[in-house]
């Protein structure tokens, strides 16, 4: 990196270090310096996707950073770009996407503005603009807290709960030419990681799941964990427990014997062990559409458990903490390494129970037959509206469904309606890359740039990308 000359190409050059690939942007002036940067870097620069609106380029981001579970950067332009993206932040933040935002300001010097433009595009602190939905940012006045900035944004966006962080550059700090340089070891800034559970708190929840009658394991972002896909089921089987997904990833295959997604099961449990569920009074409640009149749906003795990583998130502005849920205990913690953690607990203490076995089996094997029924109905309610010639979500699904199902596909947003989507009932979704689904902070202009996102991340892998536009969306 020895052709470096300004400010604007380390910071190019530490984003690529840092594994940014792409960087999404619709230009302007107080980007310039970083947009010239990537031109003069070429191959030691992330690649540019060039966009036509702010809210479009933190979309792309979005979708990215959601099927490649690490970053892409964004440029935008001072005050105005960052207004314009607002709306799109806010999804990513809501949705626990790390992305890595770095805007642009007009000189902090005021004998380098020009007159009128420089002085109501310069802001002083323009990270305020977002501050109640982003995890952190800040606006550096020197190449060493430049440096620290963007590394220690790039820890905090990949830390759990992860989110967008931004960074914001004067213009003139970027066309600083390069002094003494702080060069630091990247390997030794490592994201911070959550652990499994205490040792005595994991048994207490084996116990539990092997003690009661019909326990259900519900789960709402375990699936941003590819690993975690495949485990899960093994921790249903393993304690006889039916597994229901909330769908804010995909949590699991929704063809295992023991998903009993959008059954009537949570009224039935007695244990509930609720895994990332980021509104679990939402999930276990029933609400008018017409309303906020919300009634319990489980049983007054149903004991609950909730293990998550976004229980810190909470901000106090905004509501996207939901409401409160009472619970048995709340545990922060990594769900991906508590699951193995109880798989192989709950397999040592039923090695040698043959009764405790046996009463496993038996529960199995009604929830796969209550699986198999669900499955059935679906499929003739979608197939009574295709013979009726009726165009509804259900024949839509198995339409579509009838087209792709021979190929690689993916869903880069969007879902065909209901709880859970029709898209689910229907079709079989077997790897964690099936699906990614909404951008979980209700704003428009999502859907088309996040699985434009999503294509751009998995392009080397041959994927058909699906999106299920609303036209409402569409229209931003």
């Amino acid at each position: 990196m020895e052709k470096l000359e300004y400010v604007s190409d380390y910071v190019i050059g530490l984003l690529k270090g840092l594994g940014v690939e792409y960087i999404a942007v619709n230009p302007g002036a107080s980007v310039k310096a970083l947009l010239d940067s990537t031109t003069y870097l070429k191959y030691e620069a992330p690649k540019i996707i060039l966009c036509l609106h702010e809210e479009i380029a933190v979309g792309v981001a979005h979708g990215y950073s959601k099927a490649k579970g690490k970053p892409m950067a964004v440029l935008l332009h001072d005050v105005v770009g960052l207004l314009n993206a607002s709306m799109a932040i806010f999804n990513a933040w809501c949705d626990n996407s790390p992305l890595m935002v770095v805007g642009g300001t007009g000189p902090l010097r005021v004998e380098k503005r020009r007159p009128w433009i420089d002085w109501v595009h310069t802001a002083i602190s323009q990270g305020k603009f977002v501050e109640d939905f982003v995890k952190w940012y800040d606006q550096p006045t020197s190449l060493e807290g430049c440096v620290l900035s963007l590394i220690r944004g790039y820890r905090v966006a990949m830390s759990d709960p992860k989110g967008p962080v931004y960074v914001c550059l004067s213009q003139d700090l970027q066309e600083e030419r390069l002094g003494d340089r702080f060069v630091p070891n990247l390997a030794l800034f490592s994201p911070p990681e959550l652990g499994a559970l205490d040792v005595e708190v994991a048994s207490k929840v084996e116990d539990e799941l092997l003690r009661a009658d019909f326990p259900v394991i519900v789960s709402d972002f375990v699936g941003r964990n590819k690993n975690a896909f495949y485990e899960l089921p093994k921790l249903a089987e393993a304690s006889g427990a039916a597994l229901v997904d909330l769908y804010g990833r995909l949590n699991f295959p929704n063809n295992h014997p023991l998903d009993l997604t959008g059954s009537s099961i949570l009224s039935e449990a007695d244990t509930i062990l609720a895994l990332d569920v980021k509104d679990l009074y939402g999930a276990l409640s029933e609400a008018s559409h017409y309303g906020n009149v919300s009634g319990r749906v489980t049983r007054k003795e149903c004991k609950i458990f909730h293990v998550t990583a976004y229980e810190p998130q909470s901000r106090g502005n905004i509501a996207d903490y939901q409401r409160l849920q009472e619970v048995h205990f709340t545990a922060i913690a990594d769900t991906a390494k508590v699951i193995r953690q109880l798989v192989k607990g709950i397999q040592e203490k039923v090695s040698n129970d043959n009764v405790c076995k046996e009463r496993i089996e038996e529960r199995k094997l009604r929830i796969k037959e209550r699986h198999e029924q669900l499955r059935r109905d679906w499929l003739e309610e979608a197939l009574s509206d295709v013979r009726g010639g009726r165009f509804t979500p259900p024949s839509l699904a198995y339409t579509i469904w009838d087209v792709i199902k021979g190929e690689n596909w993916v869903i880069g947003a969007g879902s065909l309606g209901g709880r859970p989507g029709w898209e689910r009932r229907l079709w079989v979704m077997d790897r964690p890359y099936r699906y990614f689904g909404h951008s979980w902070g209700g704003g428009l202009g999502y859907n088309l740039p996040a699985a434009i996102g999503v294509a751009l991340a998995v392009k080397e892998e041959g994927r058909i990308i699906l999106d299920f536009q609303p036209d409402g969306d569409l229209l931003y």
